[in-house]
């Protein structure tokens, strides 16, 4: 069988698809560190959502790079986890 991230290694050869990870990179990231901070304080998504005073439903959407999060928002999960948010702008 086939691991994804040897596809990944193997498609990212092609300058298209490099472009297109690129682009979507930041939102994947975003994503993961969300499931990072819920899971590392040990809350479900919807223990996170209670402690946000929000959905599970939104805590889903959050975590799965569908939704747009605002400073808000990521603020009031950084609360809720006992994280600190932090965003910053890193040299190409």
């Amino acid at each position: 069988m086939t691991r994804i991230a040897d596809l990944h290694e193997k498609w990212s050869r092609d300058p298209e698809y490099r472009a297109a990870y690129d682009r979507i990179g930041p939102e994947f990231e975003l994503a993961r560190s969300l499931v990072e901070a819920r899971t590392r304080a040990g809350f479900t998504q919807a223990e996170l959502a209670k402690r946000m005073k929000t959905t599970q439903s939104v805590v889903a959407r959050l975590e799965s790079g569908r939704m747009y999060p605002s400073t808000r928002t990521l603020e009031r999960v950084a609360l809720a986890t006992g994280t600190r948010l932090r965003i910053s702008f890193d040299p190409t």
